[in-house]
């Protein structure tokens, strides 16, 4: 997975992304990877997070440090 996202993907034990798990962290919880049939190369997929810390402080974050990067 790349940096910042966390794949829980473990249907048969009951495995997977729930919000109360994301809740005050920083990463994207991804999960429920599967095909979509209804489309060419599609997948479906179960995506969540905290959303005012990766929306907010995170994201600016992150944006500041690509900006420094970038100098």
């Amino acid at each position: 997975a790349a940096k910042g996202v966390t794949v829980t993907d473990e249907p048969s034990q009951n495995l997977y992304p729930m919000p109360m798990n994301a809740a005050e962290k920083d990463d994207v919880f991804v999960g429920r990877i599967r095909k979509d049939d209804s489309v060419k190369h599609g997948i479906n997929l179960w995506i969540v997070s905290d959303n005012v810390r990766k929306g907010a402080a995170t994201n600016a974050v992150q944006i500041a440090e690509e900006y420094v990067k970038g100098k």
